[in-house]
């Protein structure tokens, strides 16, 4: 799962129409993003239609930003967020060369 300040790539940019209606920006594919936020989500954009998808992790990103969620009940904010699987965590080349260094560490030497 991710964490807060995250980096992620997003690998999933198609949105249903009705999505259209309701957010301002949406992520990109291939586009790397910074985790804000995360939440867990009702599986439906709409109130009326929620808890489809019990379980599903919402996220909100430091690059995008939207209106409050309109099936949040009155008094309540909240901005609408995105399914995480939408996402992947973004390889770092940090993470690679901790691998080479590892690999370079434990050379068998022959005798």
């Amino acid at each position: 799962m991710f964490t807060k300040g995250q980096k992620v790539v997003c690998i999933n940019d198609e949105f249903p129409p009705e999505a259209r209606k309701l957010f301002i920006d949406f992520p990109k594919k291939g586009s790397i993003y910074t985790i804000r936020a995360l939440y867990i989500g009702r599986g439906s954009y709409f109130r009326h239609q929620s808890g489809q998808k019990d379980g599903e992790i919402g996220v909100l990103l430091e690059e995008v930003l939207n209106p409050r969620d309109p099936g949040l009940m009155q008094g309540l904010n909240g901005e609408l967020g995105f399914n995480s699987e939408r996402f992947a965590p973004v390889q770092t080349d940090e993470s690679e060369s901790e691998e080479t260094e590892e690999r370079e560490d434990h050379v068998a030497i022959p005798a």
